[in-house]
């Protein structure tokens, strides 16, 4: 059989269903295998009597991305999932009572910068709003949106020399203060650093491709809410093919001395399989899912994993009014709230994300008034992951009780009696997430690129990996891409 078998994706988070979308679209023999009763794996939902929440990813930047999976099925996104360019992208509020919107056009985006930090850092914004640019350009083809497992994409050294021309290996804060001056403006530019893990005076400057994504390009919401990318992912990928087992966990990839054979579930049953995708949590799939020697070849040393958060979802008897779809409060700390994490310590004065969907995203898929109709609010507040070794049976209520007051005091009144659902780094761990950590490996530079776990395991014909574990990394873009990445080595191998 070698590598010309049905292909088995295990998984049905955003990755594995751009895997399946991909490989089914293209006339490949694809089953999805989820353990959850619906798709979506990290993006997911949950309900509170009438109130349904996105348990997952809530921004979502580079649109043309997800498009594109679509595209791939010769569908046209806009038919499926009807997206909406929030405007602002975020509203941030500072602890001295100032705030930004972050909006579209470099123009307007000045103005708005002139109106809190004058017009020298207005004409600094605009100059540097042009090496985000670059960096973007001198990144996105050649190491985002690129295979890492072939030789050719690694020799690329004119590439690596425009990067380091733009300044991607500096570090985050430096690159950034070299161009702004404005505390505030910088916090802006640099507080999307945590999205990879890391504080930004230790992530590099070419995570400033983040900011670039969030400020320049947007931030969209689909109709129906986060939770409907996936579902219409796993429509179309069924539409054209693919085959979906929920409610079933694969337990083991089986092999011979040609590669991949097959899959066994937990019911007993095989899958045959020329190849796999491991679309899931890669730590935790070596504890029985992969074959021996896979599992060693994926392994890396120490694995560094990346902060973790806690998240309060409300449900609310109205929208409050003025609110911004995202709101990023900054606390009056900066690099102590960073410290403390690397130390296991809860931050001692957190920024918070809120988000809050307007009526219209609130809206349920059906539209019919049902469980999603009604309007909600959550809080995100990063927080140290398990690994690091807190007492989360302390720390938990106290950050909870911490989190209400804070809210309170920042104009949202009392939700303590509010119906809610909460989810704590021991919740994510429950869920599947090693280190109690939704957001995977960190982004330092031996896990970054070439140096992060591969998505083909050579030693193993047939195995593939995808996801946040992977290359190019977390975030809903780099999901999408590294299924994309997955299918594309398997139709070659497949040829």
């Amino acid at each position: 059989m070698g590598t010309h078998g049905p292909v088995v994706v295990v998984g049905a988070g955003l990755s594995g269903l751009s895997a399946a979308v991909h490989l089914a679209a293209r006339g490949r023999e694809v089953v999805v295998v989820e353990a959850r009763d619906e798709p979506g794996g990290c993006c997911g939902s949950a309900d509170a009597g009438p109130y349904r929440f996105d348990t997952g990813p809530s921004v979502l930047t580079m649109p043309g991305t997800l498009g594109s999976v679509f595209g791939a099925a010769g569908v046209d996104m806009e038919d499926v999932l009807p997206l909406r360019r929030l405007d602002p992208f975020y509203r941030l509020a500072f602890h001295d009572g100032s705030r930004l919107d972050v909006v579209d056009g470099a123009h307007r985006m000045a103005d708005n910068v002139r109106a809190l930090c004058g017009p020298g850092e207005a004409a600094r914004y605009l100059r540097f709003r042009e090496r985000l640019g670059a960096m973007f350009e001198a990144e996105w083809s050649s190491f985002i949106d690129a295979d890492m497992t072939r030789l050719r994409d690694m020799a690329r050294p004119y590439a690596l020399l425009k990067l380091a021309a733009a300044g991607g290996f500096r570090r985050l804060d430096r690159f950034v203060a070299r161009h702004l001056t404005d505390e505030r403006l910088i916090r802006a530019h640099t507080f999307q650093a945590l999205y990879v893990g890391l504080a930004p005076s230790k992530a590099l400057a070419i995570y400033a491709v983040v900011a670039h994504m969030d400020t320049v390009g947007g931030v969209y919401f689909p109709s129906g809410g986060m939770r409907a990318i996936p579902r219409a992912l796993a429509d179309v990928a069924e539409k054209a093919g693919a085959g979906f087992r929920y409610g079933v966990r694969a337990e083991r990839i089986e092999t011979d001395a040609s590669g991949v054979t097959a899959v066994r579930l937990e019911t007993g049953e095989r899958l045959r399989a020329g190849h796999v995708v491991v679309a899931a949590d890669l730590m935790r799939a070596r504890g029985g899912l992969l074959p021996g020697d896979a599992a060693d070849g994926w392994r890396t040393r120490r694995p560094r994993y990346s902060p973790s958060c806690m998240v309060l979802h409300f449900g609310l008897d109205r929208r409050p009014p003025g609110q911004a779809h995202h709101t990023l409060h900054f606390g009056r700390e900066w690099e102590a709230t960073f410290s403390a994490l690397a130390a296991g310590r809860p931050q001692p004065d957190p920024s918070l994300l809120v988000t809050c969907p307007g009526e219209d995203d609130a809206a349920s898929e059906d539209g019919d008034g049902g469980a999603g109709a009604y309007p909600t609010l959550s809080v995100l507040e990063p927080a140290p992951n398990l690994a690091t070794g807190a007492d989360w049976d302390d720390l938990a209520p106290r950050l909870e009780r911490r989190l209400l007051g804070r809210l309170d005091e920042l104009g949202y009144g009392d939700l303590s009696a509010a119906p809610r659902i909460t989810f704590d780094p021991p919740g994510w761990a429950r869920l599947g997430h090693s280190a109690g950590t939704p957001f995977a490996l960190d982004h330092r530079f031996r896990q970054t690129g070439w140096f992060r776990p591969q998505g083909r395991y050579r030693r193993v014909p047939g195995l593939h990996a995808a996801g946040m574990y992977t290359a190019p990394g977390v975030g809903v873009p780099p999901a999408l891409i590294s299924g994309r990445l997955a299918a594309g080595r398997i139709m070659e191998d497949g040829r």
